[in-house]
């Protein structure tokens, strides 16, 4: 039996880039699914909290992401631009958040058609791996075919059901703290969450002793 597990994934969050290719190789090993249910970041979802951080978390963040990304061989690069509209020295979140809005709706509907992870690894190696300007051209368009999706049909979609995948974002959110935490890339199985991308070993460990078998 295939078992799932829940994944509360970001397209802000370089952690969140930096475990979806272990978490598609776990599904190629293994006879497990992601059930993949994007959530907007929490520049977004915590107002002010940018304003509240330790200061010396964000440059953490950055040398630690950058070690990360050479340990499991990634390209990578801070976002240019970055998917939040954000004032960094400030802390201020722009209300009207283009780039993210899009991303999360879009992650949603494919989730939906059943490619949500290769549509979060493929679009979130094009804005962590380089590519400048990765909101322009064909660099999405690309990145979603390669994951077998039409971008611009899912942008006509998003458009038309914006207010009801807003309110499966929602409902994201809400199931991502009923798991037991607030970060991201969060794996919640079974009532146990796994928050983190460093704890896969734990996730397919716990996952084991509730039969998880790898694939024949």
């Amino acid at each position: 039996m295939t078992l799932e597990y829940d994944l509360f994934w970001s397209f802000r969050s370089p952690y969140s880039y930096l475990v979806t290719k272990r978490l598609l190789d776990f599904e190629r090993d293994y006879d497990v699914k992601a059930v993949v249910r994007p959530v907007y970041p929490i520049a977004v979802r915590i107002p002010g909290f940018f304003k509240q951080v330790n200061p010396m978390w964000p440059p953490y963040l950055l040398k630690d992401t950058v070690r990360i990304a050479e340990m499991e061989g990634l390209p990578y690069r801070w976002p240019s631009p970055d998917p939040i509209v954000m004032n960094m020295k400030t802390g201020d979140v722009a209300t009207e958040q283009p780039y993210i809005s899009r991303l999360t709706r879009a992650g949603v509907l494919a989730a939906e058609q059943g490619k949500g992870l290769p549509f979060l690894y493929e679009v979130s190696t094009v804005i962590f791996g380089g590519t400048k300007n990765w909101h322009e051209g064909d660099h999405l368009r690309n990145a979603a075919a390669r994951a077998g999706l039409d971008l611009d049909a899912l942008d006509r979609q998003a458009e038309a059901e914006k207010d009801r995948l807003e309110a499966v974002i929602a409902e994201n959110e809400a199931a991502q703290k009923a798991a037991g935490h607030w970060g991201v890339p969060l794996m919640a199985f079974k009532g146990e969450p796994f928050f983190g991308q460093d704890r896969v070993n734990h996730l397919v460990w716990w996952m084991e002793q509730h039969g998880l078998k790898k694939r024949g």
